[in-house]
């Protein structure tokens, strides 16, 4: 066993935010495995540029499907069912800052301090009323209130500690002006890239013999966990209930 998961996500990707939510709930599991999980916050407008690739909300036909019926189906999955996109996509969609901001915590911070702080900007941006974080204003605001318990719906209360204190979002926001964390999100970016990506979330994962493979989007984890030789039950059709519990699929 053992081997490495590295995911390629940008908070304006709902399916990234999906995925990152199915990888921190089975987190201790991987551990357990010795799978070790990073996240690299990348700028998917660059990567569809560079790809070739369109944004699915630019295509009628597709956007439409996107959010009532699949991007539905898959929040219900993982709990999120409140949320909501942005009313303008291609305003909010600009999320270099964030990003650059999420590039400098992961570089100056603990592990646990940045997955906390990009679960809390994913919730910002998708949640209703859908925080505009391309905005240093609203930036600055969300990273002054997220809270070091912060799980998503199950939030801390107001009597645990904030994740950031003054001096740390001073220092992160000027941090995303310098050209160390300019080239960081630029270069990891073209990581990406480079390894194939044309959306997010793209994952590049190594088992334990040094193999490495690609896999895209929120639902393919079945198909990592048997590339990483992991034990997992796949998805199983039941028969109806009073009928014999071993009818065997025909394959």
């Amino acid at each position: 066993m053992g081997g490495k998961i590295e995911a390629y996500i940008d908070v304006s990707s709902l399916y990234s935010y999906i995925a990152f939510v199915q990888l921190q709930n089975v987190r201790d599991i991987l551990r357990a495995h010795k799978v070790d999980v990073e996240y690299h916050p990348v700028f998917l407008g660059a990567i569809n540029n560079g790809s070739g690739n369109k944004p699915p909300w630019t295509l009628p036909a597709k956007a439409a499907y996107g959010w009532r019926y699949d991007g539905t189906r898959s929040l219900e999955r993982v709990g999120l069912s409140h949320l909501r996109p942005p009313a303008d996509m291609m305003v909010s969609g600009m999320t270099v800052l964030p990003l650059r901001a999420l590039s400098f915590i992961k570089s100056r911070h603990p592990q646990e301090t940045f997955e906390t702080a990009f679960l809390y900007l994913f919730h910002c941006f998708w949640s209703p009323p859908n925080m505009n974080l391309s905005d240093p204003a609203n930036l600055r605001k969300a990273l002054l209130e997220v809270r070091a318990g912060f799980r998503g719906i199950e939030s801390p209360g107001e009597d645990s500690p904030l994740l950031f204190n003054l001096h740390d979002v001073d220092a992160i926001i000027q941090g995303t002006q310098t050209k160390e964390m300019k080239d960081k999100l630029r270069n990891t970016t073209q990581e990406a890239l480079d390894r194939g990506a044309f959306g997010a979330p793209w994952i590049w994962v190594t088992n334990s013999a040094g193999k490495s493979e690609p896999f895209f989007g929120s639902d393919r984890f079945h198909f990592i966990w048997k590339f990483l030789g992991l034990p997992f039950r796949d998805v199983t059709l039941l028969p109806p209930s009073g009928h014999a519990r071993h009818i065997e699929p025909k394959l």
